[in-house]
């Protein structure tokens, strides 16, 4: 089926380009999203004389998404879960439980189609996942799934060492012996 995009669409066009794409994802998912229309000749003749308005209406979304993105980049959010002993979650997290999370920290914008999640998340520990909010603006949060908000407190410790390139293991051992035998290392 030809169609005419009405916005930019990643790996397919940008607006106004003339595409041939399968049936089934013209009408299931590009039509009624609002991102394509059928290419007749009194569509192509429309969209051309509304295409300025068509970039400005779509340059304008994406300065909207790269002021939020601007705000949400880096942005953890903390995903309490409950787990096997083996860290394995009873369920997953999927891209909606992760919008849900950035939305209560006061990112409205953001809906489970931004979030880009190939798989769920089955573990324990932190994640970073790639939010899409315009076809040209990503950011990136770290979603870190703990059992508890303790637990996500000791993670994040875990990912700021990792990121330092430092050892959970040498940060404890530069502890005095008291703190380490707190945490239980030492018996």
């Amino acid at each position: 089926m030809d169609i005419i995009l009405l916005e930019r669409v990643p790996r397919l066009g940008t607006v106004g380009d003339v595409v041939k794409v399968k049936d089934g994802y013209a009408r299931n998912f590009l039509l009624p999203s609002g991102k394509a229309t059928r290419a007749t000749a009194a569509n192509k003749a429309k969209i051309e004389a509304q295409r300025a308005e068509l970039e400005a209406k779509n340059a304008a979304l994406k300065a909207t998404a790269e002021t939020v993105s601007a705000k949400l980049d880096g942005t953890e959010v903390v995903i309490i879960r409950q787990a096997g002993e083996s860290g394995h979650l009873f369920g997953s997290v999927s891209a909606r439980d992760i919008a849900d999370a950035i939305v209560a920290k006061g990112f409205a914008e953001v809906n489970r189609h931004h979030v880009v999640l190939n798989t769920p998340i089955k573990m324990l520990g932190a994640t970073t996942v790639v939010v899409l909010l315009h076809a040209d603006v990503v950011s990136k949060v770290t979603v870190n799934v703990a059992r508890s908000a303790d637990d996500a407190k000791k993670q994040v410790i875990e990912v700021v060492a990792e990121d330092a390139e430092i050892t959970t293991d040498a940060l404890f051992f530069d502890a005095p012996a008291e703190s380490a035998k707190k945490t239980g290392l030492v018996g």
